[in-house]
């Protein structure tokens, strides 16, 4: 392959990645609108049935960066395929069980094996591309990320409404199938050898960067305040707003355009004013969290702040991704991979944290107090990334 031919464009292969991980990444969020069922289903707690999104995030936390160095030599058409097959499989047996500490372990089954994918198509992504185009490539790939939550998630919900939860699941796996014979074949024929590979040493050197670690603390604070709100959204939309069921795919659609638009403003503000983008978002995160926990009753403020609600979460998003690729843009694969794990970090605490209120008898409304905290806790980190860049 001519590698002069892609040096003023993305490389086609990046966007069957981040079609895998669109595909591979709705498995994780269309969990938020449809625990009620599975709690039901399953005959457990709305908490218990929070602790299949952690065991999914827990998988992809503790994968993404051993695999972004164990994987470097590997075969890279291979492996992802390897990782998808396993992804696929993990995702079929869960939804053959019945018994929640079996899916639970498939759950953590299906992490890892998303977390293999995502480490070798973030090395691929840096393969193909020339050197100012690596994190442009990157952005590319972590965009399937962001389509699944913006658009899996909804529609894996309103399939799981008509057919029952493991529908949406099924759904997942078709697609995972599809984008995963595609990718196969869309690789390039032969591995570009002649491509000299990231340097190890300099990008653990990078890690070392004080500046960096708050870039990932600001990540899975932020993804843990909105998402501890989203993963616990149906619920509250059914058991205390009154909201029909009917409407609650709807309902959680309009949080991914939301998303879509924070995504749009975001994308456009965060090179040039990444700390204005991250503070506004924040600022926004805490002030629609509370007003849900305060207004949780009242079914038309609700919806309007399930939309805020995305477009604060998203409004972030493109911002502590160029953070973390200006500290360190001598270790584009190593540096995406742990914010990759510190956005999982931040997916596998946030039902957790989110749960515990509900769990002590203080009612859904709570779940809005609890992301307030943690976007309070992520403007500190702002703040501090701030102070240490000026200095």
């Amino acid at each position: 392959m001519n590698r002069d031919t892609y040096t003023d464009r993305i490389h086609p292969v990046v966007y069957f990645l981040a079609f895998s991980l669109f595909a591979m990444g709705s498995a994780e969020f269309l969990m938020g609108g449809i625990l009620p069922l599975i709690a039901a289903d399953l005959h457990i707690t709305l908490p218990q049935a929070g602790t299949l999104i952690s065991a999914f995030a827990m998988g992809a936390l503790i994968g993404a960066p051993p695999f972004a160095i164990l994987t470097l030599h590997w075969s890279r058409r291979g492996t992802l395929f390897a990782s998808q097959m396993a992804f696929i499989v993990a995702t079929a047996f869960s939804l053959l069980a019945h018994d929640y500490w079996l899916i639970l372990i498939c759950r953590f089954a299906m992490g890892l094996a998303y977390a293999c994918f995502w480490a070798i198509a973030a090395a691929v992504a840096v393969e193909l591309s020339p050197a100012d185009r690596r994190a442009k490539a990157l952005s590319v790939v972590v965009s399937g990320l962001t389509a699944a939550m913006v658009a899996g998630g909804p529609a894996g919900t309103f399939i799981s409404d008509l057919t029952g939860w493991r529908g949406g699941f099924w759904a997942v796996v078709v697609t995972s199938v599809i984008s995963a014979v595609a990718g196969a074949l869309a690789f390039p024929g032969k591995e570009m050898n002649d491509v000299p590979l990231p340097d190890i040493k300099s990008e653990l050197r990078a890690m070392k960067r004080p500046a960096l670690w708050l870039a990932y603390a600001t990540t899975a604070a932020t993804t843990a305040a909105y998402m501890g709100t989203f993963g616990y959204l149906g619920a509250l939309l059914l058991e205390v707003s009154g909201v029909a069921m009917d409407w609650v795919p709807a309902i959680l659609t309009l949080f991914g355009v939301g998303a879509f638009v924070g995504l749009t403003i975001g994308g456009r503000t965060a090179d040039g004013h990444p700390f204005s983008t991250l503070l506004c978002g924040i600022i926004g995160l805490v002030s629609v969290s509370a007003a849900i926990a305060l207004l949780a009753s009242y079914s038309t403020p609700v919806i309007v702040l399930v939309f805020l609600l995305g477009v604060a979460g998203f409004l972030v998003n493109p911002a502590v991704w160029s953070r973390v690729y200006a500290i360190a843009p001598d270790a584009p694969m190593l540096a995406g991979a742990t914010n990759s794990s510190a956005f999982q970090g931040g997916l596998m605490c946030a039902p957790l944290l989110a749960g515990l209120p509900i769990s002590l008898g203080y009612g859904l409304w709570t779940i809005g107090w609890v992301g307030a905290a943690i976007g309070v806790i992520a403007f500190g980190f702002v703040m501090l990334d701030a102070r240490l860049s000026r200095s």
